[in-house]
């Protein structure tokens, strides 16, 4: 099989690697424009582009697929399939009807549920029990087309992002290496019942509200590990929580019923959240007990919103 794919992050990049692996032809890599990361803002490529560079597979980064330049250097491979799996630029019908077998996409979520750009963390914001990966035939709409294949996984109690995230991928990079083997597959339309949308995550929701419930405030700190971290305030002080577990406990919410090598006990709206590994503001990441003891944080005193 002669394949274009079209990616950007890790997700993406493990989808590559098993493509690369599976005897198939990879023609051409489209991944989005290097973007400037770290302290010094340097121009780092993408996981994809690093990954199809060390192979030597050519590899386009426009900023547009509308550009008609593009789009020609796009036919003129004249490959049999386009993959795509979170790449963040909309394919326009020009390109999605270029293929014998048109454009698949990887999604990870049990498609109608969770459309859009961050399922992973959406599910499990929503208390979700499992989530999965669809493997889709692309339309003009967003995530809208019919499904090829999909899997089932668990979310379990302690899944964050980062990790519920490593095992979609694996899931995505078996599903799409089986999918290309039996082309043409027959796709299923999706229901029109239980539709709901995953909207990009903003640095704003990651702010913890003490009156929230501590599930709710639990399933927050899982949803934005790795990124971008559930944050409060202490003493005036922006503190990102990375880890922490539903505890006994009620009180003024953001006040701390309990401190110790355990842990930091903050009661909630509805219950307590133990608290056992943070970050502040230019510091590294320490466990609960290491922050009490360099805070001299003590029982009674409060939390607020970062």
């Amino acid at each position: 099989m002669r394949v274009v794919f079209a990616g950007t992050p890790e997700f993406a990049a493990r989808a590559l690697r098993a493509i690369a692996g599976s005897g198939d032809q990879l023609a051409l890599v489209l991944t989005q424009p290097d973007r400037p990361a770290g302290r010094g803002m340097t121009l780092r490529p993408s996981p994809v582009k690093e990954f199809a560079e060390a192979r030597r597979i050519p590899v386009l980064q426009p900023a547009s697929l509308r550009d008609a330049v593009v789009q020609e250097a796009i036919r003129a491979v004249d490959a049999e399939v386009i993959v795509v799996a979170a790449y963040g630029l909309i394919v326009p019908q020009t390109v999605l009807d270029m293929p014998t077998y048109g454009c698949i996409n990887i999604h990870a979520s049990l498609l109608p549920r969770w459309r859009g750009a961050a399922p992973i963390q959406r599910a499990i914001l929503a208390g979700d029990a499992e989530t999965g990966v669809t493997i889709m035939q692309m339309d003009a709409g967003l995530d809208s087309g019919p499904v090829l294949i999909a899997e089932k996984v668990v979310i379990h109690a302690g899944d964050t992002t980062g990790s519920l995230h490593d095992r979609l991928a694996e899931v995505g990079a078996r599903l799409i290496v089986d999918t290309l083997a039996r082309l043409p597959l027959v796709a299923c339309p999706q229901p029109d019942a239980g539709i709901c949308y995953a909207p990009k995550i903003g640095k704003s929701e990651a702010a913890i509200d003490w009156g929230l419930p501590a599930t709710q405030i639990e399933r927050q700190v899982r949803a934005f590990n790795p990124y971008p971290g559930a944050s409060a305030a202490f003493r005036d002080t922006t503190v990102k929580v990375w880890s922490a577990g539903l505890a006994e406990g009620w009180g003024l919410p953001g006040s701390v019923l309990a401190a110790s090598g355990h842990g930091i006990v903050v009661a909630c709206g509805e219950g307590a959240l133990r608290l056992t590994e943070v970050q502040k503001a230019g510091g590294k990441r320490v466990s609960a007990a290491d922050f009490i003891a360099g805070a001299r944080l003590r029982v009674g005193d409060r939390w607020s919103p970062a």
